[in-house]
């Protein structure tokens, strides 16, 4: 029970100290999201000390919506085009 205990516990999820994510293609994607998130947070709580006009505040905040948008979507096609050329590698490989 001593021992064996041990390596099992230290095998668990929550014995690693630090914060740890599954191994995905995806990854760096959510990074990006993330950092896009947050510069979007910030911006929307400066651009009213920015631009005074509204419709200027709209246009600003929905034009980095859209470009953040865009920068995803770019972003997952070329992950899942790059993992459908290493699928196919692999399966013409293994004929």
């Amino acid at each position: 029970m001593g021992r064996s205990d041990k390596t099992q516990d230290s095998n668990s999820v929550t014995a690693h100290k630090g914060l740890t994510v599954a191994p995905s293609p995806l990854n760096e994607v959510k990074l990006d999201l993330g950092i896009i998130l947050v510069v979007g947070g910030l911006l929307l709580l400066i651009q009213g000390r920015i631009i005074d006009d509204l419709a200027l505040q709209f246009l600003l905040l929905l034009s980095y919506g859209l470009l953040g948008m865009a920068w995803i979507i770019v972003r997952v096609r070329r992950v899942m085009a790059k993992l459908d050329r290493e699928r196919a590698d692999v399966s013409d490989g293994a004929q």
